[in-house]
């Protein structure tokens, strides 16, 4: 399907809409990217982009630029949450590179990107409802206006206005964990360029340098029957955030100490969309797939949509064909995905002590008589490569 000329509209100035936006562009459309913010500014924290979304980037012509903004990272290491003392190694250098950058870095890079190729980002634009009643979608507009649009996508995150109008209202389930996010301060090398995941009963803190080794990301997880709201930007207490990980030993303790401010939110459980498509709109990112943060893919996978999106768009016959094509191609690798990820979760919480000293003694022996076998089981999610699936 010849795309130029075509005019497109995307909800969310995220990672997933403005990779989209530069990978439609790129193809010939014209795209307006609309933000409910009043500007890109800093938000968010660290975040991990695995190979298979690397590929994505360097399809989209940002390698090096990806590379200027991120520490590459040797893997991940599984460490004991008293003594700090490793576990499991993972060398996942095999798959190819792993970058850790922090989020605002790489919507800043995007929305360049995207600006680069003739993407207009509107910013300032809060969609209150959409309308799929006819052929072609509406927007109401919190300030009372009204926009209908040629063809949407919704990359607009957990609360998508375009997945309510395509499925009606959802009610997630509380996972019974807690988040905590901080950053903190680094000298450069103070910190191995790696994720390490500190795992302890009931709780686990994942640890890795952002912006050149000059800043640490915390991110720490535990189970708590005390419901807390979903969303990033709840701020949150140090002193609690070290009082829930006052058992961890060194190092985690002394990153502790040091926290000033914290953010703190409750994770949902969501359904992967059953279905992802409707008249000329159709789901990407979060939007279409929320997934927990314990395999840290959820910008990987939003990379992935982008590409596949828009190569279905701009190979198949017609719009409706493109869309199923999508959805086909994309829906079974997402569950797969988010389920490995609410594993994950089990994984590192292991609570009873004898049960916990069995499992890790266990994977010690692993690391040590098999180094592969633990890395080969993540072949299928790092080595896949989307441009090469349509």
């Amino acid at each position: 399907m010849n795309l130029i000329g075509q005019q497109i509209t995307v909800l969310g100035a995220g990672i997933a809409g403005l990779s989209v936006a530069r990978a439609l562009a790129m193809r010939g459309v014209s795209v307006r990217v609309l933000e409910r913010a009043p500007e890109i500014t800093e938000v968010g924290a660290g975040i991990q982009i695995s190979p298979n979304a690397g590929t994505v980037l360097r399809a989209l012509g940002l390698e090096r630029e990806f590379e200027e903004i991120s520490v590459t990272s040797r893997g991940a290491v599984l460490r004991d949450y008293r003594r700090g003392a490793d576990v499991l190694r993972l060398d996942l250098s095999k798959f190819g590179r792993f970058g850790l950058v922090h989020r605002a870095d790489m919507v800043g890079m995007l929305a360049d990107a995207a600006r680069e190729v003739g993407v207009e980002i509107e910013t300032g634009v809060s969609v209150s409802e959409v309308s799929l009643a006819g052929e072609i979608p509406v927007l109401s507009l919190e300030d009372g206006t009204t926009r209908e649009v040629d063809f949407l996508v919704g990359a607009d995150g957990l609360r998508s206005k375009l997945r309510a109008a395509l499925l009606g209202a959802e009610t997630p389930d509380f996972t019974g964990h807690v988040a905590w996010r901080a950053l903190l301060p680094l000298e450069p090398g103070e910190v191995p360029p790696e994720a390490h995941v500190f795992m302890g009963p009931g709780r686990h803190l994942v640890a890795y340098p952002l912006r050149g080794g000059r800043m640490l990301n915390l991110v720490g997880v535990h189970e708590t029957g005390t419901w807390t709201d979903e969303g990033w930007h709840h701020p949150g207490d140090p002193a609690e955030f070290r009082a829930v990980f006052s058992r961890f030993g060194a190092p985690v303790r002394g990153w502790l100490e040091r926290v000033e401010q914290v953010m703190v939110w409750g994770l949902f459980k969501h359904a992967v969309a059953p279905r992802w498509q409707g008249s000329n709109a159709v789901l990407m990112g979060d939007a279409a797939h929320p997934t927990l943060p314990f395999l840290a893919q959820g910008a990987c996978m939003a990379l992935e949509d982008a590409w596949v999106l828009a190569e279905c768009l701009s190979t198949m016959e017609s719009r409706s064909a493109a869309l199923a094509c999508y959805e086909r191609i994309r829906a079974p690798r997402c569950r797969r995905i988010v389920d490995a990820a609410t594993a994950n979760a089990r994984n590192y919480h292991l609570s009873s002590a004898p049960v916990r000293g069995v499992a890790h003694l266990g994977l010690r022996v692993l690391g040590k008589t098999l180094p592969g076998f633990m890395p080969d089981r993540f072949d299928w999610l790092y080595s896949h490569d989307v441009t090469k699936t349509v």
